[in-house]
């Protein structure tokens, strides 16, 4: 058996892929250590760890966003390395330098490829100097510490055409990103992008960017080490709400060969220009007419990296760490970044958000009562809750991941459609009623899908209505009682019975649907 390339490694990290990368450590015969902040005193990650250490209170800015509280606790605990995860400080470069200056192994790229690749601007420079296609934007930060140079910003707006893009320079995931249809609205979306960053990511510096419409949103999986760098396919991530992900799906369905080809190589110039060693993503938008357009490089492990894991056969975190370990990529991910132009089957995830789909997908924080995940042939189900958990609203409201791989695109919908009837959660909003809606779209069936869908396809009000209407129906008969014959719906009889359930929390109970 192979020696495992850590004793033991610190998860600086919450959540879903916090418990992911325990996971994933147990397999490679690793020791994980968990940190919590207060809110997560006794969350699934902390139990599934091997030892878990507080690291502050709820606020992030003084838990999971404090460099010296993980080294610390990675430190105290005897850890050789620490995986960031992804989100919080995973492509920050400080991490890495104290880390290294601990003397503990970073499970992500170097700290150097992380300053480059994690600031999108100097992404977009490197690209551009690559010979890679840019969405038109701006290659330096938005001075927006500076009122006297307003007109600059106006004037390069007006450049790039409206709508435009006020996007974060440092981190991703939809932090610190606006669009903007006027002028008049750029000061305050500028100010709003940067604190939203700054509060995020620690680094509130914003740069504006075309908005590029109708558009499909396409990434391709990196991995490197110190003697190459290889894609291993790329994933259709169109589907988003507020500039995040939902649906994601690899390959991108229709993408024809050359297209595949091209953003394969691109991908892989950049990797090699920024000296890449682990695992990134670069980003790209396709145009209405196929050309494609480089977005950004997220130099960490993505959300969605299991459907490239599922069509590749490659586990993207037992290569992380094999890689921080000093080791080189796999000669199983070798030879599936031979196979990326014709990967093994289709996969499909959902994002299981506690967030209200009626209501402009707003958080809806709680306790999960009841929580019963789905099975069965081509299911993956990637969670960090449990019946009891408390999702905390200080936090990203993702709570699980849905993942369904078949021999086709159309037997991965049919099991999705499938797993998500299996799904059960209670006790607050998800987005559920959502990702049903998806599953069984006819336009998700064929694959016309773009950045627009949610706001082209959603409406909430016929499924949200027929739910309350069902939930009256069922209050009614459960409240009249068992072996007696139910009210005529309208009646006085069927009034007092829904009045005497909705005493009993009917109205609570109603406005989470399904």
């Amino acid at each position: 058996m192979t020696a495992p390339p850590f004793r033991r490694v610190l998860v600086a990290n919450r959540g879903e892929i916090a418990v992911r990368i325990i996971r994933a450590c147990h397999e490679l015969d690793i020791e994980a250590v968990a940190v919590f902040s207060e809110a997560d005193a006794g969350a699934l990650h902390t139990r599934r760890a091997d030892l878990a250490v507080p690291i502050g209170p709820t606020d992030p800015l003084h838990s999971y966003l404090r460099i010296d509280a993980l080294v610390d606790a990675a430190r105290r605990t005897g850890c050789q390395a620490l995986h960031p995860g992804y989100g919080f400080l995973s492509e920050q470069g400080a991490l890495a330098r104290a880390c290294a200056q601990a003397g503990i192994a970073f499970v992500g790229p170097d700290p150097a490829t992380l300053e480059l690749l994690g600031d999108k601007l100097a992404a977009r420079r490197l690209a551009r100097d690559s010979g890679v296609p840019v969405v038109p934007g701006m290659v330096a930060p938005a001075p927006v510490e500076r009122p006297d140079d307003v007109e600059e910003i106006v004037a390069s707006a007006r450049e790039l055409g409206f709508p435009v893009l006020v996007k974060a320079a440092a981190g991703g995931g939809g932090r610190g990103m606006r669009e903007v249809a006027t002028v008049e609205e750029l000061p305050a979306a500028l100010a709003g992008a940067s604190r939203e960053a700054a509060a995020a990511f620690g680094d509130g510096s914003v740069y504006l960017e075309r908005v590029v419409r109708p558009a499909r949103h396409v990434e391709v999986q990196l991995l490197g080490d110190e003697g190459s760098v290889v894609a291993l396919g790329e994933r259709d991530c169109s589907i988003q709400r507020r500039h995040q992900k939902l649906v994601e799906e690899a390959p991108a369905p229709g993408l024809p060969e050359e297209t595949r080809t091209a953003l394969l190589g691109h991908a892989v110039a950049l990797g090699r220009a920024a000296g890449l060693r682990s695992a990134a993503t670069a980003e790209f938008l396709l145009d209405g007419e196929g050309r494609s357009w480089f977005l950004e490089v997220n130099a960490r492990l993505q959300v969605e990296h299991g459907i490239t894991e599922l069509v590749t056969g490659v586990d993207l975190v037992h290569e992380q760490l094999r890689i921080a370990g000093g080791g080189s990529i796999s000669p199983a991910a070798l030879a599936a970044a031979g196979r990326a132009a014709t990967p093994n089957g289709h996969a499909i995830e959902v994002r299981l958000t506690a967030e209200d789909p009626a209501e402009a997908f707003h958080p809806r924080p709680g306790r999960i009562t009841r929580w019963s995940e789905p099975g069965g042939p081509g299911i993956r189900v990637d969670s960090g809750v449990e019946p009891g958990s408390i999702v905390p609203g200080a936090y990203d409201s993702l709570l699980a991941k849905v993942l369904a791989w078949g021999p086709d695109r159309s037997v991965s919908i049919a099991r999705l459609r499938r797993a998500l009837e299996e799904l059960e959660v209670v006790g607050l909003q998800t987005c559920l009623p959502f990702l049903r809606h998806v599953a069984a779209d006819p336009a998700f069936a064929v694959g016309a899908v773009d950045t627009g869908y949610v706001e082209r396809s959603w409406d909430p009000g016929p499924l949200r209505s027929q739910a309350l209407e069902d939930a009256a129906r069922g209050a009614a008969l459960l409240a009249w009682g068992d072996g007696a014959a139910a009210p005529a719906p309208g009646s006085v009889r069927q009034e007092e019975a829904v009045g005497a359930w909705r005493r009993a929390g009917w109205s609570e109970a109603a406005e989470r649907w399904p």
